[in-house]
């Protein structure tokens, strides 16, 4: 009964999705429309609060974590994003890209073991091609799923009606790692140790980010809308799988955002 209720909500969101912004016509074409700001009141205010909680609890937690040891922090680094790959290769599948899930699947299985659960990321030592996170709303993307408004989600931070249903995803089956942790009868991979590597992949996002978000709201003059049209754009670059340049990823599906290269 609960999977049936989840999966009602992901079609409405679908559905919402698809046709918002094209006066109720179905639009699941892949020509980008500008994303509304249907909520935009409410985004904001829980952008407002959003930003308490984070200068009252994630950037002090978050300055800590950069004054660790740099091998400490290379090497979470490094298991998070070897465990970001069990979301990864499924959405390499389901996009139709056979041969960079081969890939992954092997940087997964190399550094799982060689590298000692993802410490030390040998595929890369061993030169592998780089490694691009991938997600399931950037998948629903491909598909040609418009990414409906912009929504703001507590705690989360910026999302589409898209994105959001991407992650339901998570919920109904499609995260590997969450199935093994949370699911499975494996007693080093439990609920809090699913729990701990998500808070700690936002904990290592806004180390990482710290002085570029700083910079990002001194120097805008709505910092709500500046967050907004970065988040916009680097979701529609990583559907179009865009290279970035001086841009490196900031956000990824499961919510961490990555380092804005500001000149």
């Amino acid at each position: 009964m609960i999977k049936i209720f989840k999966l009602i909500i992901i079609t409405i969101l679908l559905t919402s999705s698809a046709i918002a912004g094209s006066d109720n016509e179905l639009n699941l074409s892949k020509k980008s429309k500008p994303t509304k700001d249907c909520f935009e009141p409410l985004n904001r205010a829980t952008f407002s609060f959003n930003q308490g909680l984070d200068k009252a609890i994630l950037k002090p937690i978050a300055e800590g974590y950069r004054n660790l040891p740099t091998p400490i922090k290379n090497g979470t680094g490094n298991v998070l994003n070897n465990l970001s790959n069990l979301i990864t290769i499924p959405n390499n599948v389901l996009q139709g890209d056979l041969k960079v899930a081969v890939i992954n699947t092997g940087r997964l299985v190399i550094n799982s073991t060689i590298g000692i659960l993802g410490i030390i990321d040998v595929a890369d030592d061993l030169g592998f091609p780089k490694y691009e996170k991938e997600d399931y709303g950037q998948t629903l993307g491909k598909w040609g799923v418009g990414p409906g408004c912009y929504i703001v989600l507590p705690v989360l931070g910026p999302s589409t009606i898209r994105d959001t249903a991407g992650s339901f995803v998570n919920v109904m089956g499609g995260d590997p790692w969450y199935n093994a942790s949370v699911n499975g009868n494996n007693e080093f991979l439990s609920e809090n140790i699913f729990a701990a590597s998500k808070i700690l992949t936002g904990v290592e996002f806004r180390a990482n980010n710290i002085d570029s978000l700083d910079n990002l709201e001194k120097n805008s003059m709505d910092f709500y809308a500046s967050v907004k049209s970065l988040y916009l754009q680097d979701r529609q670059m990583k559907i179009k799988n865009i290279q970035r340049g001086n841009i490196q990823i900031i956000y990824n599906d499961d919510g961490d955002w990555e380092e804005i290269d500001t000149k």
